[in-house]
């Protein structure tokens, strides 16, 4: 028996991607499936549930144990890498850029909020599903002024579909080119207002097109929950007058080339003279 909120496995894909059960659903000729959301990968998909199996809860813990290492150390060479470039510029005091992330996950917008917070980065968190952030993301610009914006959640290509370019292939895409649409409606400067949307196997092209300057996923690949973390970083403690390094902010991501691209940006930090005593 499986209830919603269950940490599963996929045996057909020999169980390399723990997922929790979002719904579960009955067909008509009584055979149950299951709408499933990727505990680490930004992935949605759905599977019958005799193709799933139940993890124990040691197994969850090895896993997030490993998970949580792999993030450690991105965000110890970004903390070290801005430390080095703080020294350099002692006499002056920072202000990076301000963030405003909309996803339609609640446990990984709770991670990435508190992640930005951490990293000196002021960041707001709103939970909107992808089908609603077309609806929204204008008004909420225009309530929540930002230098950044993160449109996330869950998306995947549909099995059974062959088309890359359609946006029936994709379970959210469509909405993520809609939502930036309607950013770039309310600020079209790609300086003025940076943007990184999609999630996992999104149609990388469509979004970029729509006008965000970082989008998922060139080769259709899965991305990890905080791979707009890494990015928004760089971004974020940038100087203006800075134009940041596609490869090298790519190169800080879990994810990589095969699942993140975007186009040269201008960075969102201003730096300001002298840095107060108090």
């Amino acid at each position: 028996m499986f209830h919603v909120g269950d940490i599963v496995a996929r045996l057909s894909h020999r169980q390399d991607i723990f997922f929790r059960i979002d719904q579960l659903n009955s067909s008509v000729n009584g055979e149950r499936s299951a709408i499933l959301k990727g505990l680490n990968l930004r992935l949605l998909a759905d599977a019958p549930v005799t193709d799933l199996v139940s993890k124990r809860p040691m197994e969850i813990a090895n896993y997030e144990r490993e998970d949580n290492k792999m993030i450690y150390k991105k965000l110890h060479k970004l903390t070290c890498q801005r430390k080095v470039d703080q020294d350099d510029q002692r006499e002056f005091f920072e202000i990076p850029g301000r963030v405003l992330q909309l996803d339609g996950d609640q446990d990984y917008l709770s991670q990435c909020i508190k992640t930005y917070r951490q990293m000196g980065i002021e960041a707001k968190g709103i939970c909107k599903s992808e089908i609603e952030q077309p609806r929204v993301i204008r008004k909420i610009l225009q309530e929540n002024p930002a230098d950044i914006l993160v449109l996330t959640g869950h998306d995947g290509f549909i099995n059974g579909k062959i088309d890359f370019h359609s946006m029936d292939s994709y379970r959210s895409s469509r909405y993520f080119v809609e939502s930036v649409l309607e950013a770039r409606r309310f600020q079209h400067n790609r300086d003025a207002l940076v943007i990184f949307a999609g999630a996992c196997q999104s149609n990388y092209e469509a979004i970029l097109s729509a006008g965000a300057n970082f989008a998922s996923s060139p080769k259709r690949m899965l991305i990890h929950a905080f791979d707009p973390v890494f990015i928004v970083e760089r971004i974020a403690f940038t100087p203006t007058d800075q134009i940041v390094s596609v490869k090298d902010i790519l190169m800080h991501t879990i994810t990589g080339t095969d699942g993140i691209g975007g186009v040269e940006t201008r960075g969102q930090m201003r730096r300001g003279y002298p840095r107060s005593p108090y």
